[in-house]
């Protein structure tokens, strides 16, 4: 397998999840089994073998932008990058449907959240965390 073909493979499993959390999220088995820890894990040992079989001896590293620069110029690396975000992206979009659940904020509000986390990380987190403000009046994570 090629970097490529393992590239298409975890978009692939992590779009499933985002479709499944979108689509079937308030269901039982679906944020807190299937995209809250099934999916996360699949792509989590997916990253911990690319780290394993590339990590060592490769050019760069996180002490500078300039080294992570480095770092990511082998596609590999960059892979495993990548799948860091898929499985935290994923991760944090199951956190989102679930802690909407209990504080009953309507799945309808949560979409444009999950969509956009699934593309932009943190933005959809941002914006689930102010409609949580605005209808849960809170921003504890308990």
């Amino acid at each position: 397998m090629n970097p490529e073909q393992a590239f298409s493979i975890s978009n692939s499993l992590a779009l499933a999840g985002w479709l499944i959390l979108i689509f079937t999220g308030r269901k039982r088995w679906s944020a807190p089994l299937v995209t809250g820890a099934i999916l996360p894990a699949l792509l989590a040992i997916l990253y911990a073998i690319l780290l394993a079989t590339h990590f060592a001896g490769s050019d760069g590293g996180f002490g500078s932008l300039a080294e992570v620069s480095k770092l990511f110029a082998n596609p590999w690396l960059l892979l495993a990058g990548w799948v860091h975000y898929l499985a935290f992206d994923l991760f944090i979009g199951s956190w989102q449907v679930r802690d909407a659940q209990s504080r009953q904020i309507p799945h309808l509000v949560v979409i444009p959240c999950l969509i956009l986390t699934f593309l932009f990380g943190p933005i959809g987190l941002l914006l689930y965390l102010a409609i949580r403000l605005v209808r849960a009046r809170s921003l504890r994570l308990d």
